[in-house]
């Protein structure tokens, strides 16, 4: 039976769409496979990894009819990128395999019954919904998902905060030494006053959107039930559970108040930055500041020795300071803001710096000093 006769971006782009999130070893083999239903002209491509899952539809040209196979998500995908751009392809189930047809090539893939594949269902009923650009989102996740924990016993970590409060979005992420905080504003209709809402979504999730999402104004939907999440995008449906556990209270790690704020070019500080992390040590990783009337030192050493030290010139008579901090930390938050000036508020060498876009309320970075 043929299932499906068409170009072959036509069903290459919605394919890696979904397998993003496959598992190259699973226990469960039937994960390791793509589901492909076609009905009418449409053909709908389902990933999941139990946790996650992403659905993207396509119109396809006509086959036989009507027909569901599953088959290994990573082995189609690299089929057919390393077919010709213009390739005509065709997918046809013979004897309960796939037949991949190009040209004159020909391949023959394992399958997997329709019927088992898990599918993830989301309780329809007090769905809390509201929707937001696709830019906004990816920028919301952008300036925060780079402080989440990875493989932290402290599970809640290894995700970031969503947060519905006082008419605003708020996204937190935190691995216990550095904490960024980023909001935007929801339409009124969106938060009703005195709603509040609270989720962790996993790390995966997290990464995955960001890798889904385009940087334009087209609509995302962001559907919120007790226990999972939804957000509808494009031709893509993502569903994840999400993480059961209490975040840490971010405001109380967000400095209230601060004793002395300098303002720097963020681009020379991060160049700064970059050449003086190539002599720290690879473990520790850190580098002290020195900043004084009128300058910032940036200096590195390492077990063998070597040193490096990078000055610049600032607009800054406050108190000195002699701190060190974990330069991956701070680099972090330079490469994912975009913004001409960054500043740098804090109070001693022994508490929490605190970094933040002049002018703009709605970005926090906390980060710990570290002892060198």
């Amino acid at each position: 039976m043929v299932l499906i006769n068409t170009q072959r971006d036509t069903l290459l782009s919605p394919l890696q769409s979904v397998s993003g999130i496959v598992e190259k070893r699973h226990t469960l083999p039937i994960l390791s496979n793509v589901l492909l239903e076609k009905k009418g002209d449409t053909l709908t491509l389902l990933a999941t990894d139990v946790e996650i899952q992403v659905t993207t539809s396509t119109s396809v040209e006509l086959g036989d009819g009507d027909g569901a196979v599953t088959v290994g998500a990573r082995k189609l995908q690299d089929i057919l990128r390393s077919l010709p751009e213009s390739a005509k392809v065709s997918l046809v189930l013979e004897d309960k395999r796939l037949q991949v047809r190009a040209g004159k090539s020909r391949f023959s893939l394992q399958t997997l019954p329709a019927a088992d594949f898990p599918r993830m269902a989301i309780n329809e009923s007090g769905l809390r919904k509201f929707t937001v650009t696709q830019r906004q989102f990816r920028q919301l996740l952008a300036q925060t998902q780079y402080a989440m924990a990875a493989q932290d016993v402290r599970y809640y970590l290894n995700g970031l905060l969503l947060l519905v409060e006082d008419g605003e979005l708020r996204a937190v992420a935190t691995d216990g030494h550095r904490l960024a905080y980023a909001s935007m504003p929801l339409e009124a209709a969106e938060a009703p006053a005195g709603e509040r809402l609270e989720l962790i979504l996993p790390r995966k999730t997290v990464l995955e959107l960001n890798r889904l999402l385009a940087d334009n104004d087209e609509p995302l939907t962001i559907e919120m039930a007790s226990n999972q999440i939804r957000f509808s995008f494009g031709h893509i449906v993502l569903v994840s559970k999400l993480i059961d556990g209490k975040f840490p209270d971010y405001q109380r790690v967000i400095p209230a108040s601060l004793k002395n704020v300098v303002t720097l070019e963020r681009t020379a500080l991060l160049q700064s930055m970059v050449r003086a992390a190539i002599l720290t040590n690879e473990k520790f990783r850190g580098v002290r500041l020195v900043l004084g009337d009128g300058s910032l030192k940036i200096m590195a050493a390492n077990a063998e020795q070597e040193e490096a030290q990078e000055e610049l010139e600032v607009d800054y008579s406050g108190d000195p300071l002699d701190v060190g901090f974990n330069v991956g930390y701070l680099l972090d938050v330079l490469n994912n803001t975009s913004v001409d000036n960054i500043q740098w508020g804090f109070n001693d060498a022994n508490s929490s710096a605190l970094l933040m876009v002049p002018g703009n309320d709605r970005f926090k970075y906390v980060v710990m000093p570290m002892r060198i």
